[in-house]
């Protein structure tokens, strides 16, 4: 019961790994406040953790490039369960292209909902992360950090890069109020945005080639490690991305 008590709030609870890092934090205690766009994936969540025996409400549809809508998720947590001791911010979108096709709009695009999102939310919740002392794990990615040929993936990169960099920026701010912050950056994961991707035989080919363990990661591995940076296990970590790519990195 690692999170016995807290009150964590995880965006894009209606996706693959949004849903895994709910379910996996309630079996160890917490008290979850989810969002989605959709309301039946993001409904689906909240049974399934009920399932698992824990609390859950959820907010949806939630669009968290507005910044009103971020804080009415932050008032619904406050309202239900009267603090925030941990914000997780998975929710993203992705889109892909290169720097010859790239529109204006895509640019943007990606900004708004890889970006901007985990700023507006994460300042309408930093008050109360404040008063409890509380944790911060943003979702990054290993796209931040090395790039593949088969991907084109210019904004993403950009975005993701600039998610290592807040969550740094917020680890120093946090200091003196006793906050950390930590980002994940994931390698090829097995979610519902990239599996449609797997079915390319060359593109999967070539990412499970550079994978040291040869397989793709499950969405309940990415929540393990969330649940320990979440947690008091992590208590002397802050200012770090861990990443989880089965070994893509090494070469």
């Amino acid at each position: 019961m690692r999170l016995e008590g807290k009150v964590c709030v995880i965006t894009g609870t209606g996706g693959s790994v949004g849903r895994e890092i709910a379910v996996t934090f309630a079996r160890e205690g917490a008290l979850i406040v989810g969002c989605g766009l959709r309301a039946e994936d993001s409904e689906a969540t909240v049974e399934a953790v009920q399932a698992a025996g824990g609390q859950m409400v959820s907010l949806h549809p939630c669009d968290l490039t507005k910044p009103s809508d971020c804080q009415a998720l932050v008032e619904l947590a406050v309202k239900k369960f009267g603090r925030i001791d941990v914000l997780v911010n998975n929710a993203a979108m992705a889109y892909f292209n290169w720097i010859e096709d790239i529109s204006d709009e895509e640019w943007a695009r990606n900004q708004r909902e890889e970006v901007d999102l985990v700023f507006y939310l994460t300042r309408a919740a930093w008050p109360y992360l404040k008063a409890s002392r509380g944790v911060v794990v943003n979702m990054a990615s290993l796209t931040a950090l090395m790039s593949f040929r088969d991907l084109g993936s210019l904004a993403h990169t950009t975005a993701k890069a600039g998610i290592i960099g807040m969550t740094r920026q917020l680890a120093m701010e946090g200091r003196q109020h006793g906050i950390r912050a930590n980002s994940i950056s994931p390698g090829v994961i097995e979610t519902n945005q990239t599996r449609e991707q797997l079915k390319n035989p060359e593109w999967s080919s070539y990412m499970l080639n550079k994978t040291l363990l040869g397989r793709l990661g499950k969405p309940e591995e990415v929540a393990k490690v969330a649940l320990f940076l979440a947690s008091d296990d992590s208590s002397y970590v802050t200012g770090v991305d861990l990443v989880v790519d089965g070994g893509m990195k090494v070469w």
